[in-house]
């Protein structure tokens, strides 16, 4: 009886499977009846799909093209615009002189030297705020804060950036200005301190979202590597991952450089726009005034094809030839710390 019941139990599950195989050939006869496309396309299909593509491949290359055609003649057309002042016999006192009156009827005065160190100190201070805030920001979210509380904090700080730099300029003049005069004793709120405390808030958005890319991508065997060996969750990250991440916080150190560098509404309503070379040069409640701001403030006042009217724009080349660079810098740094990265996975 046991034998006659495991043939009968047997048969029974050879009957079962040939059920299920026959049942999940129907299913994808079904759906192939479904898939209306043949495999083999016609040559009228063929064709279109080979015209897709090219139109589409050619579309990409034109909006590429546009951008970097956009830049090149941006270059050419401030070169343009420069070029006469640099041919005028001022280009000597430009980059030698602080003074900048650029109306004086008997002798006009084209030094930009006030207005570089003005740059240059408004920079120079929001980078000693933001740097050390947006390094801190980044190895929280990548290492510490749990990933779900990543997914929020992240794009809550991204959102700084997208804030108008007008609403900037406006809080810095009329809450933050006269906040430092009622409590820091400062003769004036708009100076170079008040600009160099807003900028590093806006630069701190883009300096904290690269340097939490790079960190992030440094990957999980340096890390557990690095705990392996002994190292506690502070030394793996001084020693190995933050170093391992340096080119990729340098290039955000640098964008977000350029991001106060090139600021324009902000320093012009808060920085006093005071064209002197502060004294000491740790004072910063001074005003000052930067490249940008002297753009903005007598562009639209200034008659066309004068040579104050090229000297802006000599101006705006000088500040253009900065950020260009900088930029550079920051590719280039990206670049070759993508290439270790890459080398070393194919290894792996």
């Amino acid at each position: 009886m046991r034998i006659a019941d495991c043939g009968l139990s047997e048969s029974q599950s050879g009957a079962q499977l040939l059920g299920a195989a026959g049942a999940s050939i129907l299913t994808w006869s079904a759906a192939a009846a479904e898939f209306d496309r043949p495999l083999l396309l016609t040559p009228r299909q063929d064709l279109l799909g080979w015209i897709g593509r090219r139109v589409g491949l050619a579309l990409l290359q034109l909006v590429a093209l546009t951008c970097v055609l956009s830049v090149l003649f941006i270059f050419i057309f401030i070169i343009k615009e420069a070029l006469p002042f640099f041919t005028s016999g001022h280009v000597g006192e430009m980059f030698t002189s602080a003074k900048w009156y650029p109306t004086d009827p008997s002798r006009p005065v084209f030094g930009i030297l006030a207005m570089v160190m003005g740059s240059v100190d408004v920079t120079v201070g929001a980078l000693v705020i933001a740097v050390p805030v947006g390094l801190l920001a980044a190895v929280f979210l990548s290492d510490i804060v749990p990933f779900g509380m990543r997914q929020v904090v992240k794009p809550v700080i991204e959102l700084l950036a997208a804030i108008p730099s007008v609403a900037y300029g406006f809080f810095a003049a009329l809450v933050f200005a006269p906040w430092m005069q009622d409590n820091l004793g400062v003769d004036s709120g708009k100076n170079a301190l008040n600009c160099s405390i807003i900028l590093a808030i806006m630069a701190i958005p883009t300096i904290v979202s690269i340097s939490e890319d790079a960190l992030s991508a440094v990957g999980r065997d340096l890390r557990e590597g690095a705990f392996a060996l002994g190292a506690t969750r502070a030394e793996a990250l001084c020693t190995v991952i933050i170093p391992a991440a340096g080119r990729g916080i340098i290039a955000g150190v640098i964008l977000g450089m350029m991001r106060a560098i090139g600021e324009t509404m902000l320093v012009w309503m808060a920085s006093g726009n005071a064209n002197q070379v502060i004294h000491p040069w740790y004072d910063f409640t001074q005003s000052v005034r930067t490249m940008t701001a002297t753009i903005a403030g007598e562009m639209g006042e200034t008659a066309k094809n004068t040579t104050h009217y090229h000297a802006l724009f000599a101006v705006g080349l000088v500040l253009l030839a900065i950020t260009f660079g900088l930029n550079l810098v920051s590719e280039a740094l990206m670049a070759r710390g993508r290439r270790p990265a890459a080398a070393g996975r194919r290894k792996a």
